[in-house]
């Protein structure tokens, strides 16, 4: 039987935009220095918590296999 909650990839970015309605453009760096997009939204806690993001801010956000250019905010490193 599968878990779907370990069906999931965790990645370092850095938020480079916000783009509202809760919604942030994430830049994850990747081999040869290239980088990817991600456009991330706030995990449940983040928001039950009222933890601010703003643009700069060091972030580990969650994809899923299926779509990678797709995710959600977890965790907000500290600075």
């Amino acid at each position: 039987m599968w878990n779907i909650m370990s069906d999931k990839i965790e990645l370092n970015g850095t938020v480079t935009k916000e783009c509202g309605n809760g919604l942030f453009t994430i830049e994850v760096p990747g081999i040869n220095g290239s980088s990817s997009v991600v456009h991330c939204r706030l995990s449940g806690k983040m928001k039950e918590f009222n933890i601010k993001i703003v643009t700069g801010d060091r972030v580990k956000i969650e994809v899923t296999p299926y779509d990678l250019t797709k995710g959600r905010i977890t965790y907000r490193e500290k600075s």
